[in-house]
């Protein structure tokens, strides 16, 4: 005889699986994923020991993007507690994706790495910084500095 527990069968895995389906929430899908964008973002930017071969600044900047689109969803329905690590990592991920697409040899979405384009400014209401010679730029725009929600 073996010790060893059998292998659920087909339908005793799609039983447990309908059981957990039946107690996750919307909020619990966008919270993981959220959580699971900015892992992505953060080893896409090859600053972990060993991920340096995996650097892509254009899916960094896709995961960014989605993460910022979750977060009024969590910020409305979630405590501070759960959406305030999720906007630290996000801001941390946004400085050094910044740092990174400036840096020489540096490349964003625009331009994909191994292109010689210039890279070109994000389309307007994407969180780039307007043009500071423009008359209409406020004081945020002028400073070139990255705006942070909420900070």
């Amino acid at each position: 005889m073996s010790s060893e527990p059998a292998e659920p069968t087909d339908a005793e895995l799609r039983a447990a699986f309908e059981e957990q389906l039946r107690h996750i929430t919307a909020l619990d899908v966008i919270v993981q994923t959220a959580v699971s964008l900015v892992n992505l973002a953060g080893r896409r930017l090859g600053i972990a020991p060993g991920t340096e071969h995996e650097r892509d600044l254009a899916q960094v900047q896709t995961a960014i993007d989605a993460t910022r689109a979750l977060m009024p969803v969590l910020e409305q329905h979630e405590g501070a507690e759960t959406v305030a690590p999720l906007r630290d990592a996000l801001s941390a991920l946004q400085l050094e994706y910044a740092k990174q697409a400036q840096a020489p040899g540096g490349s964003t979405a625009a331009s994909p790495p191994g292109t010689t384009e210039p890279p070109q400014p994000a389309p307007a209401g994407r969180g780039a910084p307007s043009d500071p010679s423009k008359p209409d730029a406020g004081p945020a725009q002028s400073s070139g500095r990255l705006w942070i929600p909420g900070r």
